[in-house]
């Protein structure tokens, strides 16, 4: 009794600190561990006696071995009770094999995926109401629009090749790249160039492939590479399924659907009449046809379509009407 009311004299809060300072720690109150050592210092020596132990650290894998051992040699293990090694391979083996499902499932993904943004394209169309539609490509080269026409690009353009897709019409103004070539493929044939300019038609009546190069040079040639065609500055090139063309442009308007200028001198309003077709969609018909075979030799520039029909008609003394998009010219 005498011992137990020795060691309650201290109250929970000074056992706490009397505990701090056996483990070596420094007391704000040097008082307690004063009285502590003085009045119990047989509890002060086991506390030092057991601090001084050589306590090793414990083998769990071996020690769980040993047992497993000791079962299995008085045959008190069940076949159904795993290791503790073999839990763990298990679950190493399945987090494994899951892994290797996702990669293959990941990289299958990727490829799908990847294919399909390589293969994705940029299409640019006009209607029969535009042109002289501007498309930069990511290179730098300028390429404008005709009425009717498609561009396309794959998205990638420009990384390892420089190839776009042509219907219609369109002038070309290729940034330099020697180590590049930039291909129009056009569906009967290709044009390969390095930098130039040069205008593309692939709607001619006769599916023919038309070239007209303004500056550089340019290769035109059929799909499967037989059939090759070079040209210089101010040729156009023709290609279709019968053979190949190659002549000097002698035609002054033949960019004028770009440009948006006619110069005459001295032409058949037949030929007029045609050429405002292409570049202003002008429709003008002649009820009678002997107007067809009047000349003009003003200048046409950019100027609305109701400004042109009057100045031919002033110029020959005829009257129009218009009936939805087309002009109807007759004599007063």
């Amino acid at each position: 009794m005498k011992k137990h009311r020795e060691k309650t004299k201290y109250k929970a809060g000074e056992w706490s600190e009397i505990s701090a300072f056996l483990s070596g720690e420094k007391l704000k109150n040097s008082g307690l561990s004063d009285r502590f050592m003085a009045e119990d210092n047989n509890t002060a020596k086991r506390w030092k006696d057991i601090s001084d132990m050589d306590i090793k650290e414990i083998n769990v894998d071996r020690a769980w071995k040993k047992l497993y051992s000791r079962l299995d040699n008085n045959k008190f293990k069940s076949e159904a009770l795993p290791s503790k090694n073999m839990i763990r391979q298990q679950i190493i083996f399945r987090i494994a094999a899951a892994a290797l499902i996702l990669i293959a499932i990941a990289s299958g993904v990727f490829y799908i995926t990847g294919k399909g943004l390589l293969d994705r394209k940029t299409i640019v169309a006009t209607s029969d109401n535009q042109k002289n539609l501007q498309v930069t490509l990511p290179d730098g080269s300028i390429i404008c629009l005709n009425r009717n026409t498609e561009l396309s690009y794959r998205k990638n353009f420009g990384r390892q090749e420089r190839t776009v897709m042509l219907k219609g019409e369109a002038f070309f103004e290729i940034a330099p790249d020697a180590g590049n070539h930039f291909i129009v493929e056009t569906g009967n044939a290709k044009v390969k160039v390095t930098g130039t300019s040069f205008n593309v038609i692939t709607n001619n009546e006769d599916k023919a492939v038309e070239v007209f190069v303004m500056s550089g040079s340019v290769i035109l040639a059929d799909n499967k590479g037989k059939k090759t065609l070079e040209l210089d500055p101010g040729f156009i090139g023709t290609m279709n399924i019968t053979g190949t063309g190659k002549k000097r442009n002698d035609n002054p308007n033949y960019l004028s659907w770009n440009t948006g200028m006619l110069v005459y001198d001295g032409q058949t309003l037949d030929i007029v009449f045609r050429d405002l077709k292409k570049v202003y969609n002008m429709e003008i018909i002649a009820d009678d046809p002997a107007i067809l075979n009047n000349t003009w030799t003003s200048p046409i520039n950019n100027q609305p379509q109701e400004t042109i029909i009057r100045l031919i008609c002033t110029s020959f003394n005829l009257n129009y009407m218009k009936d939805g998009n087309i002009y109807h010219l007759a004599r007063k």
